[in-house]
This record gives structure tokens, C-alpha cells and sequence, in this order.
């Protein structure tokens, strides 16, 4: 097998006196969409936050293709590689959609001021490339229709959208998705397991997600990681995870609640 995209090891990180990741150690091999689950406070976000160099761990090291990703400062994490989308959606609300997707080009620029202030060809080849790289993206997510609109007028659906567009726009080799499916109705979910799918078959992107909602993560996760109170409960495929004793009994609730997610995921 081929070196891991991403490999935590020992992960633990304190506030105060709180311990809210406790020696987490997972891969994240190329090519597979990988899940984090469990319930509110078991320490996935914040573990997506140390990937993010938000936070530092207490302990333990992240490496990213070879690299030592907790030696590297916040503002050079989109540049790796590794992009992300947020719970709560973070987009320029009063700018259209094209012209939040064209800062996601932003980390591909390699023009300097004079040459901006003076539009030189180069600048304009930059420009051209760069509309052609976000037009690709508008394409691929199917949303040709609301180009031109302004994202504060855009459903909260299409919003998701944008972000997972953005995203894409810096050509990440890891795109972290944390709770895609928040705040959407089924029709919705239903069409984010169609995107994420063809990012991993179509685009080559591996996947890190967060997610609660078990449907969504039995469709499209190779494995999953299950956590609780900070510390891993259990790993393996969809399935395994699902009939783990200490999951069910954390996160997916009675034995009622888990012959009704077989039942949707057979």
C-alpha cells in the first residue's frame, strides 16, 4: 500500500483543564472519502481544526504528504493542498457567485503589485486562466444558473454549494468537508452524496468529512472513524462502524435506531 495523503498520530489537544482530543491516531490513505463521526462534543471539529492549523495539539503530529503539517503556520495550509468547507457556511454574502469562486484562485496568484497595477499581459493571461479554472467548477457543480447572482439572495442549498465550489477552486488534493449535509432537506443531502462521489471518481480528490447524518455517510464513506469524548471508538467500513457496541450505544442510540439505518442503507 501506497504512503498515506494524511497520517495523525497521537493527537491530543487541551483547553484548560478540558481534554477534548485524546491520543487520536488515524490515515488518511489517497483517493477515499474517510468520515468522522460521533456525537456533539466527541472532538471531530476540533480534530479538523488541528488539520486546519487553527489549533495546536497538546501532543502528537499531523503529516501531510511527508510534510510535518503542525510546523506549518495557518496561512500556507491552502497552498499544500488542503482546502475546507465550515458547519456554518462562510461565504462574501453581498459578492456574486463568481466572484467568491475567483477568491478561491487567490492562492494561485503569482503576480506582483506593478503588474497588477498596470495590467500587464501577464496579468491578463492570469485573469483569463483563472475565469476558465472557475467556469470549469460552475460547470462541474451545475451552477450556471446563479453565476451572476449575489449569494445573500441564494438559498441555503445553493449556498452549501458555493462553498464546496470555492473550495474546489483552490485545486485542493484534500478537501475537508465539515457537515455538508447541515441544514438540508433529503432532496439536497441526496444531491451532496452525488458531489462528493464524483470529486473523489471524477476530480481525484481525497476526502476528509464530518458528518451526523448516517445515510449520507454509509453512501459515500470508504471508512469512518467514530469518536467519543475525544478519543476513537472504533474504525473500519460504514458497516463495521454502525454495528461497533460502544457506537451504538454513543452515537447512533437504541437497537431500534440501528435496525431503522439498516433498513435505509440496504
Amino acid at each position: 500500500m501506497s504512503s498515506p495523503l494524511l497520517s495523525a498520530r497521537n493527537l491530543s489537544v487541551r483547553f484548560g483543564g478540558v481534554l477534548a482530543v485524546n491520543n487520536v491516531s488515524f490515515d488518511v490513505q489517497r483517493g477515499e472519502v474517510f468520515t468522522l463521526i460521533g456525537p456533539n462534543g466527541a472532538g471531530k471539529t476540533t480534530v479538523f481544526n488541528l488539520i486546519s492549523r487553527i489549533y495546536t495539539p497538546t501532543a502528537g503530529t499531523i503529516e501531510y504528504e511527508g510534510k510535518v503539517l503542525t510546523a506549518q503556520p495557518p496561512h500556507k495550509i491552502a497552498a499544500l493542498g488542503i482546502a475546507r468547507t465550515f458547519q456554518n457556511i462562510e461565504l462574501f454574502e453581498h459578492a456574486t457567485v463568481l466572484h467568491n469562486l475567483l477568491i478561491g484562485r487567490h492562492i494561485h496568484s503569482a503576480t506582483g503589485l506593478w503588474s497588477e497595477l498596470f495590467f500587464t499581459s501577464k496579468v491578463r493571461r492570469a485573469e483569463i486562466e483563472a475565469r476558465e479554472k472557475v467556469e470549469k467548477v460552475i460547470d462541474f457543480l451545475d451552477l450556471q444558473h446563479h453565476r451572476d447572482s449575489l449569494v445573500a439572495g441564494l438559498p441555503y442549498g445553493v449556498r452549501k454549494v458555493v462553498e464546496l465550489a470555492r473550495a474546489l477552486c483552490t485545486e485542493p488534493k484534500l478537501l475537508l468537508l465539515d457537515e455538508p449535509s447541515s441544514g438540508l432537506n433529503v432532496e439536497e443531502t441526496d444531491d451532496m452524496a452525488f458531489w462528493i462521489q464524483d470529486i473523489r471518481n471524477d476530480l481525484g480528490i481525497t476526502v476528509l468529512m464530518v458528518e451526523h447524518d448516517m445515510t449520507l455517510v454509509s453512501k459515500v464513506s470508504d471508512r469512518v472513524l467514530a469518536m467519543n469524548q475525544g478519543e476513537v471508538l472504533a474504525m473500519g467500513t460504514p458497516r463495521e462502524v454502525q454495528n461497533h457496541p460502544g457506537v451504538i450505544e454513543a452515537y447512533l442510540g437504541s437497537v431500534d435506531d440501528v435496525s431503522s439505518l439498516r433498513r435505509q442503507t440496504a
